[in-house]
């Protein structure tokens, strides 16, 4: 579930990001080495921003699975945050 929110959110971003930047590079072509249209460019830093953003959607899940409920609830409760409620 969380994976799956993740990847929208990464395909929305990529898709205005792309947008922008196509835009942004058509105004700076004079300014940047980079041509406006270069599509290994787009694409590898597409790719690894991707693969960034899935990372931090599977790794910080997987770790909290790990935590036993209990020991957290016991944890939170002897904090007082529980009673503040």
């Amino acid at each position: 579930m969380v994976l799956r929110q993740g990847v929208i959110i990464i395909v929305l971003g990529l898709a205005v990001g792309l947008v922008c930047a196509f835009g942004l590079a058509q105004l700076a072509a004079g300014v940047v080495t980079v041509g406006p249209a270069d599509p290994v460019t787009y694409l590898s830093v597409s790719a690894v921003l991707s693969a960034v953003a899935l990372a931090a959607c599977y790794i910080h899940p997987r770790r909290t699975l790990r935590v036993d409920r209990m020991v957290t609830l016991r944890y939170e409760w002897h904090r007082g945050r529980l009673l503040r409620g």
